[in-house]
């Protein structure tokens, strides 16, 4: 049967809908990432910084529950419910988030309530890949992945630019009473995400048609049809999947993600600890480094596509992990010369601050500063609280750049061939479920991450925390070689067509 003009043309525009959906998931987790905190502290002073963690957390473990739940669904009914309903709680969950100011009491946990619902929704992200595997041949397959996890990775980095461009209507805001609205930079954020979700419920109603096809590119009717398309091939699941290989892929993409988690989470203290930058000054490089990995994760998002077509997504993949292996090895401490030492707070008394190391100027460097007696200042170091300070050598500049740069190229090279190999290995049996549990195990190691570095890295330090990560790569590393044969596509596998 061969695909009409018409069909091919409203299966991509779904899958653009598709690109959408994923677009708007994490726009909706990083559009308040930099604004949590100030306004936790603005509507409920009982809160401390241990609550955040669990405000930021609760994000991921709501999607984590969701997406296998979501999954499941879209198997046996028409995407469209799933994907309606999903995004239908995260626009709940947006306005929620802007009315936590208020109750008079246990504004936080609100908060937290408004956050993980908000993670929930985002669990259609298994909906969505296991519509674009379903809907591609094998071989758009790659370049339909590569493209949404493009789209996700644009979402991330443009959150915090919308979170920006809010911040000029001020803390203050406009108090709409009549609908008991405080509109300001916390809240215009969100409302704005709503915006975009109620935007994008209506295209999926209007756009959106279930679409399947073969590994051929020829289309058939599946269990989740609502009806289009009458005149389809029936589809063909005979053949078992091979469990071992999907195991195996659900591993590899948790320490994938894991790797990047903590890299995410240890930027900021490593960076204070190292070079004695301030916390203003941490996030603000941190920010503009993270923003520079986004653009090089969309341009290597955008070459793989191409790449793949000539080495195959196992290649690729196995480069890509020992990218990143490279990447948190370059992290060692090395040499003699230690970071600068934080021994004491900074109380009512003057106290010359000594200038960071030379290979921090200019850019980085601060002035020598005299305080005034009646003044005090943020102290700055290696706090001799965390004992490996006193004897762990300093990371130089050009390591941790150099680190981020490799990570940058590693990490979206590993992301994409993780989801292309395991929807190429599942075939053309309902993937949602299989997809729910992928993005599940992501969402743990994005909890996970940012536990071990508060562990590990606060009470070893990055000697062991670097190590640690080198040897679950390395293990990671052993895995893919183990499996590297079953690593191929369902219709390869059973003889239906040639690798």
């Amino acid at each position: 049967v061969v695909e009409t003009q018409e069909h091919y043309k409203s299966r991509w525009r779904s899958i653009w809908i598709m690109y959408l959906t994923m677009f708007l998931s994490s726009v909706g987790f990083s559009i308040v990432i930099m604004s949590v905190w100030p306004y936790l502290q603005k509507i409920d002073p009982t809160a401390d910084a241990s609550f955040l963690g669990w405000i930021i957390a609760s994000y991921s473990i709501g999607q984590m529950v969701a997406s296998p739940l979501f999954g499941l669904w879209s198997n046996y009914r028409p995407r469209r419910e799933p994907l309606v309903v999903s995004t239908a709680i995260s626009v709940a969950a947006n306005c929620l988030y802007a009315y936590v100011h208020l109750p008079h009491a246990h504004n936080k946990y609100y908060m937290l309530t408004a956050r993980a619902l908000v993670g929930f929704g985002a669990g259609n992200v298994a909906v969505v890949r296991s519509y674009i595997a379903g809907a591609t041949s094998l071989t758009e397959r790659t370049s339909a992945m590569a493209n949404t996890s493009a789209c996700q990775a644009i979402g991330f980095i443009l959150g915090p630019v919308f979170q920006t461009c809010f911040t000029l209507i001020g803390e203050e805001g406009v108090t709409w009473k009549f609908l008991c609205l405080q509109l300001n930079m916390y809240t215009a954020p969100v409302l704005f995400g709503a915006l975009l979700g109620v935007i994008n419920i209506i295209l999926i109603f209007a756009i959106f048609r279930e679409h399947r096809v073969d590994d051929m590119g020829r289309q058939y009717k599946s269990i989740n049809s609502d009806g289009e398309g009458s005149d389809v091939l029936d589809q063909n699941t005979e053949g078992s999947i091979d469990h071992v290989a999907v195991v195996a892929l659900n591993i590899l993409f948790f320490v994938i993600l894991f790797v990047f988690a903590v890299f995410e989470t240890i930027a900021t203290p490593l960076t204070m600890d190292m070079y004695s930058w301030t916390r203003k000054q941490a996030v603000f490089y941190n920010g503009i480094i993270l923003s520079a990995i986004g653009i090089e994760s969309v341009i290597v998002f955008m070459v793989v596509k191409t790449l793949s077509k000539k080495t195959g997504e196992r290649a690729i993949l196995h480069a890509g992990l020992l990218i990143v292996l490279v990447g948190f090895f370059i992290l060692l401490p090395w040499g003699k010369k230690l970071p600068n030492i934080q021994w004491q707070e900074i109380k009512n008394n003057t106290i010359p601050r000594t200038a960071p190391s030379e290979m921090l100027a200019p850019f980085w460097s601060l002035p020598e500063l005299q305080l005034p007696s009646n003044h005090t200042a943020e102290p700055v170091g290696c706090p001799v609280t965390q004992s490996w300070c006193l004897n762990t050598p300093l990371i130089y500049l050009a390591q941790y750049i150099s680190s981020d740069v490799l990570i940058g190229l590693g990490y979206p090279v590993c992301n994409v061939m993780s989801y292309t190999l395991y929807s190429k290995v599942l075939g053309p049996k309902p993937q949602g479920v299989y997809m729910g549990w992928l993005t599940a195990s992501g969402s743990g190691a994005r909890i996970l991450g940012p536990v071990f570095v508060s562990q590990i890295y606060t009470h070893l330090g990055p000697r062991w925390a670097f190590s640690l990560i080198c040897g679950v790569v390395v293990v990671s590393l052993l895995l893919l070689e183990i499996v590297y044969k079953r690593l191929i596509a369902f219709s390869v596998r059973y003889g239906r067509m040639q690798e």
